[in-house]
This record gives structure tokens, C-alpha cells and sequence, in this order.
């Protein structure tokens, strides 16, 4: 295949930036003042042009002038040019006129472009009154060139860092869309001016344009980058680490720091070979990976695992809530800490037998575990006390007891106080009871009789009540001592006595 076929039907356009140069009421603008094209191919120059709309002025005919480097800029016209003959093309749009103003357009293509049609190319207007042109300024300056070609790396999914975006770049700027080929290793891997690409071990890529040999330097990943940590050994909290990053590249390399969220998802961190950490903390702890971007690679894994003291000791228990006697109970102690905590329990300030756990469990809930709870977590860096929580243990009343003061004989008349106690959670209501009867007694005690009477004389017992449960007291007897009252005489049979009958005499 030829150069001049291969890239035949190739365009270079010119970059759409306006170049606006006006003499009086002519006004040339074209598309671009620069303008790169490959040799062999071909390009259009365009411009538009605005003149006013009275007949001495309406153009006759349009030529492009070529303007060689140097002092003056020599003007040279296309037509006549041996140098054009069959490579150059006019083509100029129909004139349309509003109000006192005409336009049109007009471009020149050159084909089968050499070096030598590097230059700058003008238009130059001719009006239909002898001697009167006019040249639109400041006209195309036309660059012909091989390809120049680079690849730029680019990571366009930053999320998933493996990934790499290839871009074939010409330093020129080639105008129009030129067909770029990629090549992996010295073999065709596919066209178009992007390629993204896993590079492996050993990859190197490089681009060309069809039709030219010259390829772009490659670049390889030749290597996986390596990663350091200063200081080695244990990282503890405030301290400062040092990650660097280093690779054999070709350029040299550039990187760019990650950690590692969780897997396919990685959080950008840093520019250049060094990743500093001047006062770590807990949460910088993870896997963090470095990437070459000249050489495509992505470093291993390596993981920082910050040690601290503890932090944000907390207690609390489960379940949680109303706790009732009987049930299995867990006292657990949270902290955040690296390396794990050891723990030390505490009841109402006093150490308990417990062992370095971080939980405790009550396999049945007794009414004297009853108090405050706090822990301690310490590990070799520090140590942190909990806040307390208080276990509350709800029960039903335990067997209550009566007692009587004073003890001993109770003479009438006297004070006597009947106390019923017992132990329970939430405190007891009381009911008592005279001889298992009921009384109507305030449901609070003790009872206190102010003057004992002989009709206050029987067996008393109370029973306890709550929530969880009842349970009857003992029973005490009251005997109330007091002494004989006024006698009285009664005869029976009562009324009239006949002489020899039966008669009772009662005392009381």
C-alpha cells in the first residue's frame, strides 16, 4: 500500500477559533490561524466572507495566495503555481444578501500534502473595478508533519485503579480525525484514539496512524511498583508514618495514592511517591496501594494497622430494661482499642473476681446482685474506665415477719406497735389480718394501737404484696393483760321466790 493511498479521503480540518481581520466594510474570518495536517493527507482551509451589498464591490472571482517565510512574505498565487497543478480545489458557496450586507464562503482543499506546502494561505477577493482586491488577514498558517506521536496514561475510573486509559496524542494537535492504530507488544490490539487496557507483566504499548511507520515510544509496565513503611513495626496513634512508593519506569513515573474502601471501590488519597501521615490515627488503618502511571501497574496491597489506647469504654447489659429475679443477665463492656483490651469489673467501686473478660453473665439473677456496675479496658498503650449502669433486680416480697414492741405482756391501756418487714423490689404494700379476718388497716406499716384495749386481744399476721408476688407473714398473739372490772350480782330464776325452791346466785 502507497502513502498517498492510504490516506486518501483523510481530512485535516482547521479548529473552529475565529480569526476576524476587517479592511473598511470587507470582513474575512477563518476557521483557525493554525492548523496541523499529516503529510500525504489532506485538508481544507475555510473562511467566510462579508462585504457591503453595492455592485463595484461584488466579487468576480476568488484566488488563494501563498505567502513563503521570510522578510516580506513573497505572495505567491495557487493557480498558476506548478507546484498545485491537480492538487488544488476551490469551493465557494452562493452569495446571499441582507439589507445592505452580502455574504458568502469559500474554501480551498489541497491534496496529497508535501512538506513543502507548509506555508501561509490567504484569500484574496477580486472586484469587478480594475485594481480594486482585497486579502483577508491574517490568514492560515499550515504545518505539514509526520505523525508525533505520545501515549498519555490516564486513570478515568478512579474507583477501580487497575484500570488504564491509553490516549494516542499528537504534540502537533492533528486536525480532523485521523484512523490511530494500538499496538500491545508490537502487535495490532485494536484502533481509535483511546484504548483502555489491564496492563500485565511485561506489557508495552505504543500508536501510529495508518499508513506511517513511526510509531509512538512505548510505554511498559514492566515491573509492580514497591512500597515501603518508616518507621517498621507497630504504628501507634499520633505517631508519624511514611509510605513511599518506587518503580522502575520509562518516562519517569508519576503516582498516585490509594486506600483501599472495600473491594472495587478505592479512595484517592495522594499525589507523588510519598504518602505521610504526620499524626496517624485509629481510622487510618487499612490496605493502601500506590500506582505508577507511566507503567501502568498498581503496587501490592500493603496493610497499616494503627495501635491505640482504648477508647470509649461503655457499659450495658442485656436485655436491658426492667431486669426480674431468676433471668440470665449479661454485663458486657465495649471499647475500641488495638490491640484488644483486657477488662477489670467493678461493683460499687469494689474490684471483682471476674478475670479479663469482656462480658460477664448472670445465669440466674439474685436480688443481692443488686448495685453499680463500671469496667476497665487497658491494653499495654493506655487504660480507660466505663461509664456505670445500675442493675436494678426486681423481686416478689421474701417471707415476712411480725414482731410486737414492747414484747413481753401487753397490759391494757399501754402502746403497742405491730411491724410487719420484708425484703422485696419494688417495696411491698401490707394487708393485715386479726384472727384471718381482714382489717382495714392503712396498706403501709407498722400498725401502732395508742392505748391498747381487751377487745384488741387475738392472732395478728400481715401479708406482703408487688408486682412480681405475695407471701403471708408468721403469726403473733396478742394478750392483752388487764385487771378484774366492777362485780355484779344475778339470781336465777329471776321474779317472785317461793319458799323451798332452787335459786343461783352468779357474780360476775
Amino acid at each position: 500500500m502507497t502513502l498517498r493511498s492510504a490516506v486518501r479521503g483523510f481530512l485535516a480540518f482547521l479548529l473552529s477559533v475565529q480569526a476576524l481581520r476587517g479592511n473598511g466594510d470587507w470582513r474575512v474570518t477563518y476557521s483557525s490561524t493554525n492548523v496541523c495536517a499529516l503529510r500525504g493527507a489532506m485538508v481544507d482551509i475555510r473562511c467566510t466572507y462579508e462585504y457591503p451589498d453595492s455592485v463595484q464591490y461584488r466579487p468576480t472571482r476568488v484566488r488563494t495566495l501563498r505567502f513563503t517565510e521570510g522578510d516580506n512574505y513573497q505572495a505567491v498565487d495557487l493557480e498558476p503555481d506548478g507546484r498545485y497543478t491537480g492538487r488544488v480545489e476551490y469551493r465557494c458557496g452562493k452569495v446571499s444578501c441582507t439589507g445592505s450586507r452580502c455574504h458568502g464562503t469559500c474554501a480551498l482543499r489541497i491534496r496529497d500534502l508535501r512538506w513543502s506546502d507548509s506555508a501561509v494561505y490567504k484569500f484574496r477577493f477580486t472586484t469587478n473595478q480594475p485594481g480594486v482586491e482585497h486579502t483577508g488577514e491574517p490568514g492560515v498558517k499550515l504545518s505539514v508533519t509526520d505523525p508525533d506521536l505520545q501515549v498519555k496514561v490516564s486513570f478515568p475510573y478512579p474507583t477501580i485503579p487497575t484500570w488504564t486509559n491509553l490516549e494516542c496524542h499528537s504534540r502537533c494537535g492533528l486536525a480532523g480525525d485521523p484512523p490511530y492504530i494500538w499496538f500491545r507488544n508490537g502487535q495490532n490490539a485494536g484502533q481509535g484514539v483511546n484504548n483502555r487496557v489491564v496492563p500485565k507483566f511485561g506489557d508495552r504499548y505504543s500508536c501510529a496512524v495508518e499508513g506511517y511507520a513511526l510509531h509512538s515510544p512505548s510505554v511498559y509496565a514492566p515491573k509492580t511498583p514497591s512500597v515501603t513503611v518508616r518507621p517498621s513495626g507497630e504504628k501507634v496513634e499520633g505517631s508519624s508514618v511514611t509510605l513511599s512508593c518506587s518503580s522502575d519506569a520509562n518516562p519517569a513515573a508519576e503516582y498516585t495514592w490509594f486506600k483501599v474502601i472495600n473491594q472495587g471501590y478505592y479512595r484517592h488519597m495522594n499525589q507523588g511517591p510519598q504518602l505521610v501521615f504526620r499524626s496517624i490515627l485509629s481510622s487510618d488503618s487499612g490496605q493502601y496501594c500506590c500506582i505508577a502511571q507511566t507503567e501502568l501497574r498498581t503496587s501490592e496491597l500493603i496493610y497499616i494497622s494503627v495501635k491505640y489506647r482504648p477508647k470509649h469504654a461503655s457499659v450495658y447489659s442485656s436485655p436491658s430494661g426492667e431486669i426480674k429475679e431468676g433471668i440470665s443477665v449479661t454485663l458486657s463492656c465495649s471499647t475500641d482499642a488495638k490491640p484488644a483490651a483486657e477488662y477489670t469489673w467493678f461493683k460499687n467501686n469494689q474490684p471483682l473476681p471476674w478475670g479479663p473478660s469482656q462480658r460477664h453473665t448472670f445465669p440466674s439473677l439474685r436480688p443481692e446482685d443488686r448495685g453499680r456496675y463500671r469496667c476497665k479496658a487497658k491494653n499495654k498503650y493506655g487504660q480507660l474506665s466505663s461509664n456505670s449502669i445500675f442493675l436494678n433486680v426486681k423481686y416478689a416480697p421474701k417471707t415476712p415477719s411480725v414482731t410486737l414492741r414492747p414484747p413481753g405482756e401487753i397490759e391494757e391501756g399501754s402502746a403497742v406497735t405491730l411491724s410487719c418487714s420484708t425484703d422485696a423490689n419494688p417495696a411491698a404494700d401490707y394487708t393485715w389480718f386479726k384472727n384471718n379476718q381482714p382489717l382495714l388497716w392503712d396498706q403501709s406499716q407498722p400498725h401502732t394501737f395508742p392505748s391498747v384495749r381487751p377487745e384488741d386481744r387475738g392472732t395478728y399476721r400481715c401479708k406482703a404484696q408487688n408486682k412480681y408476688g405475695q407471701l403471708s407473714s408468721n403469726s403473733i398473739f396478742v394478750d392483752v393483760q388487764y385487771a378484774p372490772k366492777t362485780p355484779s350480782v344475778t339470781v336465777s330464776p329471776s321474779g317472785e321466790l317461793e319458799e323451798g325452791s332452787s335459786v343461783t346466785e352468779l357474780q360476775q
